[in-house]
């Protein structure tokens, strides 16, 4: 018989919807981020922007607020209701998405950016935290890679929809169409979702409080892996987020496409082959730890070492179809990491520092990948146009065959030390 203080139980079928459920956040998470990136050359044109500030609003202004909010809120997160934190922070950031339809210059456009960056500074780290929860170690990755395929999902949406409701109707009305539909989404996560004990499916008695902030700083910085997994996925999602914002851009200098056209294609080869790599970088992860737990990183620099061959064809190839059909095999490779990574991050600490765990994580990531990325290739997209004109572009995203090689070395070097850190945990 169940005592009054048993655990709670859920059935693997709620479990799922769970899952599925959280996915559904992810994916408005990524339609409010990959709005702004197809709707960049009509929005520069109107408002008059350059492409510095293009790089400020796809990444560094909604970087530097989602990221440093993410770590007090992750740390709220470890102590109060996670579900409850995850459905306000869908409200924030999609009202902020379809305000940011209103904009009529570049700081309006700026401010509405902060606005949807703190709000989704309250969407990942809790989630992490709930789906570890719910679901045991030996699944974990895959749990965490289908979270993730949400990245894709909303780029897919992202770009299908706002390129064809952008063309058609103007990029002001894009913003409003898909960033009403987030605010309704909340309701289904509030009244769903139920909030799972911590450490549940650890089946361990978490009672102890979570650490300080400055005790769960020192234990996340003696766990060398992290520290190499954290710079690992910053420079990898350096060349995801630089590719990935200023590609459409590319395609419509260099290939001379609309932004209707790229929408399309953009969204097919990110949400298929981004999707899928996604998917399977967990399976293949969960599959190979019996035999050998460093291919949790080992798939994260393996991947990176193929996208060189990939990277040179979009960057050099003339043939635009052939230039297209390549970015569904960068987009594969370029998702292997995400579920492998969360997964060796929580592995390292305790179940009341997951959220904590996931939030320094992304802080570093988005950091350096989503805050520097984009800008780093606008800036010197700038700087170069003087010389090479149209094709300054061309030559300011190659930065990112030097971001991939560090995150290979980053990335084996985390190997390297992942079986003696578990053994301290």
């Amino acid at each position: 018989m169940p005592t009054n203080n048993a655990p709670p139980t859920y059935s693997n079928r709620y479990r799922n919807y769970v899952l599925l459920v959280l996915t559904g956040v992810y994916t408005f998470n990524f339609i409010d981020r990959q709005i702004l990136v197809i709707l960049q050359e009509p929005i520069k044109a109107d408002l008059g922007l350059s492409d510095t500030q293009l790089g400020l609003l796809t990444g560094f202004a909604f970087a530097i607020f989602y990221v440093t909010l993410g770590i007090p809120i992750a740390r709220f997160a470890d102590r109060s209701n996670r579900k409850n934190i995850t459905s306000i922070a869908l409200v924030v950031w999609s009202g902020m998405t379809a305000i940011s339809g209103l904009a009529q210059n570049f700081t309006h456009l700026l401010l509405a950016r902060i606005g949807v960056g703190v709000g989704e500074a309250g969407g990942s780290p809790p989630a992490h935290s709930i789906i570890s929860d719910y679901f045991p170690p030996e699944k974990r990755a895959t749990a965490l890679s289908i979270y993730s395929t949400g990245v894709y999902i909303g780029v897919f949406l992202g770009f299908l929809v706002g390129g064809i409701v952008g063309q058609k109707y103007g990029w002001r009305t894009a913003f409003w169409v898909l960033g009403i539909p987030g605010i309704l989404y909340a309701f289904v996560v509030y009244f769903t979702v139920k909030e799972p004990i911590k450490g549940m499916s650890d089946k361990l008695k978490v009672q102890q409080e979570a650490p300080s902030f400055t005790e769960g700083m020192k234990i996340l910085l003696s766990r060398k892996t992290f520290i190499f997994i954290s710079l690992g996925t910053g420079f990898h999602t350096f060349v995801n987020y630089g590719m990935g914002n200023w590609f459409p851009p590319f395609l419509a200098r260099m290939h001379g496409l609309d932004t209707m056209t790229i929408g399309i294609w953009m969204a097919l080869s990110a949400g298929i082959g981004g999707g899928l790599g996604t998917f399977m970088g967990g399976i293949i992860a969960d599959r190979l730890r019996y035999k050998d737990l460093r291919w949790y990183c080992w798939i994260s620099a393996l991947s990176n070492l193929l996208l060189f061959f990939p990277l040179a064809i979009l960057f050099f190839h003339a043939n635009t179809n052939l230039v297209i059909a390549t970015t569904f095999l960068t987009n594969f490779l370029g998702a292997l990491y995400l579920g492998p990574s969360i997964a060796v991050a929580h592995s390292l600490v305790s179940a009341k520092m997951r959220a904590f765990a996931s939030a320094i994580l992304f802080f570093v990531l988005n950091m350096i990948g989503l805050g520097l990325g984009p800008l780093t290739i606008g800036v010197l997209s700038d700087y170069l146009t003087p010389v090479y004109g149209e094709e300054a572009l061309r030559w300011a995203m190659m930065v990112s065959f030097f971001a991939a090689f560090a995150a290979m070395i980053l990335f084996y070097k985390a190997s390297q030390t992942y079986r003696t850190d578990l053994e301290r945990v």
